[in-house]
């Protein structure tokens, strides 16, 4: 229910959890927890617009 134009409550989905938080917001729903250090991105593919559903995890070094 929304007054005032303020929502009660958010709810926050994610599809990846890496951890490494900033700030204090924790995901309600998360598809998958990966944890990963610093100097690591994970990237997220989907059929509808890569023609695959993957999820890869990428060294930066």
């Amino acid at each position: 229910m929304i007054a005032n134009g303020r929502p009660k409550s958010i709810s926050v989905a994610v599809l990846v959890d890496r951890g490494h938080r900033e700030l204090p917001i924790k995901a309600d729903f998360v598809g998958k927890n990966i944890p990963t250090s610093l100097n690591e991105q994970v990237s997220v593919n989907v059929s509808e617009i890569d023609g695959v559903d993957s999820i890869e995890l990428i060294n930066l070094k």
